[in-house]
């Protein structure tokens, strides 16, 4: 017999407005399947707790009923209970010390756990993410920011009639803001000591791809890295293009011996690796950070290198779009991640401290963490639609058998990191963190 599912009201972030299966997704896998979902009732949810119950789900103040929870971020402590599954974005494989109590709750209450992160295919690549709309969201806010803060330089751009992503009531909305501002770009061009303008992408996942995929409804003209350094001499550049690079790891690290640069051996080997980008940061206007990041790898963008930066004046680089927003990660400036609600702030490279808003000497830097949040209703619809087919086997799987007697599909079961209270085979490396 399936058991009740439960869909837990989002308490981690005043503007998460995100839930993991849309009122459509639990009304198909209710008459598909016969499933018995109970809501957690939610008064900033995107979708309404009525539209809920007219899919065929009851609407409850808690989830006591439910054996199996999903949710979508962190869940706070004295949420868990004994026994049942909880299925959100854990956030603790990479051993993250502010999500180490919670584990060690689940722990205490011989919980199950499956993160959405670690469900994955064959060759390793994601199959349940919110990463496109993490690059749609980053990418408007970033040319909001970059609007803002060209104000405060004196300069008027199109760039300030982009709104922040949250305010728009869908992509297609946000998408159709974006495109009139590009064809008033192309129209009447940028003030010529702005140009050129310049946006720099790390990586070339789903995060750079719903980056790029808003930039490209500007006047865009792609150029490669090795360029990018020798634009200024180009003759006559048009003030109503702007130009595209995308960064790979062979543009951001070489090797310490001076040998070739080889992918799988920096990732395997990251200690024989510098960083290389420096030479590409002052002929930025724009850094959009999409790039995965772990401390096992060199940053990108340091403390130091920004004050050196400043040194020699106010530099080219006005934005960071940090959607990787790894806490002194890559962008070594980014401190914490930013909420909706206050998503930029300035850091000064002298005192070497931030200051939230648009005002004050330094760079500014767009760091939101829960940037889908920001479109909650097309990203809700996009993480359901890969989430749905893993539902029944979920409510279908039988926790109390041994680990390797549970039936789930394989990208699930790898994704199991807590079997009533243990660590599974591939995640007992986390112990060494508690």
């Amino acid at each position: 017999m399936s058991a009740v599912l439960g869909i837990r009201h989002e308490d981690k972030y005043l503007m998460e407005r995100r839930a993991p299966l849309t009122p459509s997704h639990v009304n198909k896998l209710i008459e598909k399947h016969g499933l018995k979902f109970t809501v957690e009732s939610s008064g900033k949810r995107i979708f309404t707790d009525e539209e809920y119950r007219q899919a065929g789900a009851q609407i409850e103040k808690d989830l006591k009923k439910c054996q199996v929870i999903f949710g979508v971020k962190e869940i706070p402590e004295d949420y868990f209970e004994k026994h049942k599954t909880y299925i959100f974005f854990s956030h603790v494989i990479k051993g993250q010390p502010y999500n180490m109590p919670m584990i060690k709750r689940m722990i205490g209450l011989n919980c199950n756990l499956i993160d959405y992160e670690c469900i994955v295919d064959e060759r390793n690549r994601r199959l349940i993410f919110f990463g496109r709309h993490a690059g749609l969201a980053g990418m408007i806010n970033s040319l909001w920011s970059l609007g803002k803060r060209l104000r405060r330089y004196g300069f008027e751009t199109p760039f300030v009639q982009i709104k922040q992503s949250y305010k728009y009531d869908s992509l297609k909305e946000a998408k159709e803001a974006v495109t009139l501002v590009g064809k008033q770009i192309a129209e009447e061009g940028l003030p010529e000591e702005l140009c050129p303008i310049t946006i720099g992408f790390t990586g070339y996942g789903n995060v750079s791809n719903g980056a790029q995929e808003i930039a490209s409804l500007l006047p865009m003209k792609e150029i490669l890295p090795e360029e990018l350094t020798k634009l200024d001499k180009w003759k006559n550049l048009p003030n109503n293009t702007l130009f595209k690079i995308i960064f790979k790891e062979k543009h951001l690290f070489a090797r310490n011996d001076g040998k070739t640069f080889e992918l799988q051996d920096y990732y395997y080997n990251p200690d024989n690796y510098q960083p290389v980008f420096e030479k590409y940061i002052p002929h930025l206007t724009v850094l959009m950070n999409c790039m995965y990041w772990d401390d096992r790898y060199p940053r990108i963008v340091t403390k130091k290198y920004i004050q050196k930066l400043f040194e020699k004046g106010r530099p080219k680089l006005t934005v960071i779009g940090d959607i990787t927003c790894d806490p002194d990660g890559s962008v070594e400036i980014t401190h914490k991640g930013t909420p909706v609600e206050n998503p930029v702030f300035v850091y000064n490279p002298f005192t070497r401290k931030p200051t939230s808003g648009f005002e004050g000497e330094g760079i500014l830097v767009m760091a939101v963490d829960i940037l889908p949040t920001e479109l909650p209703r097309d990203s809700s619809m996009t993480f359901a639609d890969a989430l749905t087919d893993f539902v029944k086997p979920i409510a279908d799987a039988d926790f109390n058998k041994p680990f390797e007697n549970i039936k789930l599909p394989d990208p699930v079961k790898k994704a199991l990191i807590l079997h009533k209270g243990s660590f599974t085979p591939d995640y007992r490396y986390i112990e060494d963190f508690l």
